[in-house]
């Protein structure tokens, strides 16, 4: 089964909807997927002040008379093991992006891809028992080299588990696809009924 590198005219036609051909939708892509990475922070990285660092608050030396400099403090961020200026203390990275914009940002990265050759179309992708041998020479036969994204209509046990062992490959469906999936693989290799998902989904 060989699949079909889309263009822009067969993959508009399939999806029912104008895809980009100009500079639309650059802002937006980029700004969903600045906002698909920060979600993805987990903001609990910290360091610990004057005030939270576990030492004793106790003046260490008289003020004068000792011949050394003025102490207030051993949690003083000027010596070892006080506390940090200024240091990075946990945070909420999260951006709330709008449906509109996620949908105007998916279907530029789909023209994106699809104008440079790297959207393809196959029937379907059946594997009998779980084989990463067997899923890679399927997408070989296909015509499928380098890393690829094989976006199914629904989830598939023998795929996916054949594709989790291949560094270069990996899995998802139609319903889950977003904009940052498309432009992080080589090839994006879509089934047929998934790509009448996905043409729902731009619709709505």
């Amino acid at each position: 089964m060989k699949a079909e590198s889309l263009t822009l005219d067969k993959a508009s036609a399939l999806l029912k909807i104008e895809l980009i051909k100009n500079g639309k939708g650059t802002q937006a892509l980029h700004d969903t997927v600045v906002a698909y990475r920060a979600n993805r922070r987990q903001g609990t990285r910290g360091t610990k002040t004057k005030a939270t660092v576990q030492k004793s608050g106790k003046k260490p030396w008289r003020q004068k008379g000792t011949g050394r400099a003025r102490a207030g403090y051993v949690a003083s961020p000027i010596w070892r093991g006080g506390g940090v200026v200024f240091g990075p203390q946990p945070h909420d990275f999260s951006k709330i992006t709008p449906t509109k914009v996620k949908r105007l940002a998916l279907r530029k990265a789909i023209s994106e891809r699809t104008k440079a050759g790297d959207l393809l179309l196959i029937g379907a992708i059946k594997l009998e028992k779980p084989s990463t041998k067997d899923l890679v020479k399927l997408l070989l036969d296909a015509g499928v080299e380098g890393s690829a994204l094989l976006v199914l209509e629904t989830h598939d046990e023998n795929v996916y588990l054949s594709a989790r062992n291949h560094l270069a490959l990996d899995t998802t469906t139609a319903d889950k696809v977003n904009a940052e999936d498309f432009l992080r693989y080589d090839k994006v290799v879509v089934t047929a009924p998934a790509l009448n998902k996905i043409a729902n989904r731009l619709k709505n």
